[in-house]
């Protein structure tokens, strides 16, 4: 039976594609770059940044240190509000929290921006942890952010929580730390895919995510 749902943030409870590309571009053309191809800038929703700057633009490991601070810049500024709240979210959570379930979140975005998106649509009070990516490197993965919110959430069996997730990035690390997986059909991952992986099951809309649960 499942007590406790941890979300994943981009993708699953917000569309954050506009201010996500918006501040990729302005990186690259930070390095001189100017890209068009905008079903590439998309595959940067999602994984962590560092890792699709070596993948995708071949930059060495000090060129996407630096790649990620300029991104940072400008969207911890201006992108981190280049975003809206997915239909049934709000609904979805409040529903969940009221039934019982503990609510957390499980996010490669740094934490800090993750507190202050809930925060300024006005559900951060919902969650009962808001676990993220660590500025410095040193919680980055999936699996790693998922470490750590079972290091705070230590009375919660993991066979008892649940990710919400849309990427590929969400299964896998679910699937690394033993917790089960729904993934969502609307965000920036391959469903197929998510498939393949291994998931607990597929949701279309919030709000038909507290029946799924229920389910177990």
């Amino acid at each position: 039976m499942i007590k406790a749902v941890l979300f994943d943030l981009d993708g699953t409870l917000i569309d954050s594609s506009e201010g996500i590309i918006k501040s990729i571009l302005h990186t690259l053309e930070h390095f001189g770059i100017v890209e068009t191809d905008m079903e590439k800038l998309h595959k940067f929703i999602g994984p962590p940044l560092a890792g699709s700057f070596r993948k995708y633009y071949d930059f060495s490991e000090e060129q996407a240190y630096e790649a990620v601070q300029v991104y940072r810049g400008r969207y911890n500024k201006t992108g981190i509000y280049e975003c809206s709240l997915y239909p049934g979210v709000e609904e979805c959570i409040k529903t969940l929290k009221e039934e019982g379930y503990r609510i957390g979140m499980a996010s490669s975005k740094p934490e800090d921006a993750c507190k202050r998106i809930l925060e300024h649509f006005g559900i951060l009070e919902l969650f009962d942890n808001v676990a993220g990516a660590a500025v410095d490197g040193t919680r980055d993965t999936k699996e790693e952010v998922l470490n750590e919110v079972f290091r705070r959430w230590q009375d919660v069996p993991k066979e008892e929580t649940c990710l919400i997730g849309d990427t590929i990035f969400d299964v896998e690390g679910a699937r690394q730390v033993g917790v089960r997986c729904i993934a969502v059909t609307y965000g920036f991952g391959d469903l197929e895919e998510m498939k393949e992986a291994g998931i607990a099951g597929i949701c279309d809309d919030m709000r038909e995510l507290p029946e799924l649960i229920r389910k177990g």
